[in-house]
């Protein structure tokens, strides 16, 4: 819809993980440094992590398309969900096309044999497993166990491990000693800086042949920041509802008060489908407490984030008072923290 009104060639800010839209922050930078020199070493686990919509889906497909250029890889991608070990092995074979037969030690023998023939023509085999923060403790013990073959010569197998903040302390517990032995390279991905947050928004809107309409003024820029804490993914939904909202209301000009109109109607959806805290008495005369458990749950998860909400509110309001841009009322506004 907005597209159209302000002339761009695509959408800036779709929640796929598009290449195209790879952007290259000094946080990113890094971290491609550290994942290649993981790759340089050409054994054990490199583990990425970090929070859901940081860009580690978007940052592996990055280094993907750099491997295709390469002649002495090949890499498969295993996004996964809860696989046991010997379905891991499985979902393995199928993602490098090997033929197999549904017994472990065949499907071992093959996977065996695939290492070495790769290795016979110059190459390593290199595995990413993203949510990988989903794999039992089994699952990880079986690659870990498929990291053996490296001890043949020339023989190199690799596995990426791309999660949330979970993989990496699951990899800390006292049980996943021999695993954490064999992780090569390691690195945590956090979230944009301010100015690091207008530059992403920048080089997306220019993808898609923005030239300068809409103007965002900086005051916006400094809200939108505010707003998404410098989460790739939330900024890049947060930016897709202000420029619908651009459109509908015919502006050519996004400020402040759009930044701020755009969050208070999150605030208010959100509001609005949040589950009720409210006591249901069954037969007996007990409350939902005892008869609806996940409920309660959902609604302290929901209570918890009320209130780190209203904590920055107090924030919102020392921003707004410093720009003197503008004067708003934001007492209904508490700040939303959700993927």
């Amino acid at each position: 819809m907005y597209q159209a009104f302000y002339n761009f060639s695509k959408k800036p800010f779709k929640l796929n993980a598009d290449i195209e839209f790879f952007y290259e922050s000094a946080e990113h930078k890094r971290a491609k440094l550290y994942l290649n020199y993981g790759l340089s070493q050409g054994e054990g686990f490199v583990i990425v992590t970090g929070a859901p919509g940081m860009g580690k889906t978007l940052l592996i497909k990055e280094l993907c398309e750099n491997l295709k250029l390469k002649n002495n890889v090949v890499f498969g991608l295993i996004v996964s969900s809860q696989l046991g070990a010997h379905d891991i092995l499985r979902v393995l074979a199928e993602t490098f096309a090997i033929q197999y037969e549904d017994n472990k030690a065949a499907l071992l023998n093959k996977l065996q044999r695939f290492f070495r023939e790769k290795a016979k023509e110059g190459k390593r085999v290199v595995l990413f497993v993203d949510e990988a923060q989903n794999l039992p403790k089994e699952s990880l013990e079986e690659l870990r166990m498929l990291l053996n073959f490296e001890i043949e010569p020339n023989v190199f197998f690799q596995v990426f491990l791309i999660g949330q903040e979970e993989l990496g302390r699951r990899l800390y517990a006292e049980d996943m000693k021999q695993v954490k032995q064999r992780v090569t390279a390691t690195y945590h991905l956090k979230a944009l800086t301010e100015e690091e947050s207008t530059n992403y928004i920048i080089y997306r809107l220019t993808k898609a042949d923005w030239h300068d309409n809409p103007q965002i003024t900086s005051a916006a820029f400094e809200a939108i920041y505010q707003f998404t804490r410098g989460v790739p993914r939330l900024i890049n939904t947060f930016c897709d509802r202000l420029l619908l909202y651009g459109f509908l209301e015919e502006l050519t000009v996004i400020d402040l008060k759009d930044a701020q109109k755009v969050f208070k109607d999150f605030v208010e959806e959100s509001t609005a489908n949040a589950p009720k805290k409210t006591a249901i008495a069954n037969k007996k005369g007990n409350s939902s407490s005892e008869e609806y458990p996940d409920l309660n749950k959902r609604i302290e998860s929901l209570e918890h984030k009320l209130d780190e909400l209203m904590q920055v509110v107090g924030k919102e309001k020392a921003l707004l008072r410093k720009a003197i841009l503008i004067q708003l009322d934001i007492e209904e506004m508490p700040e939303i923290h959700k993927e």
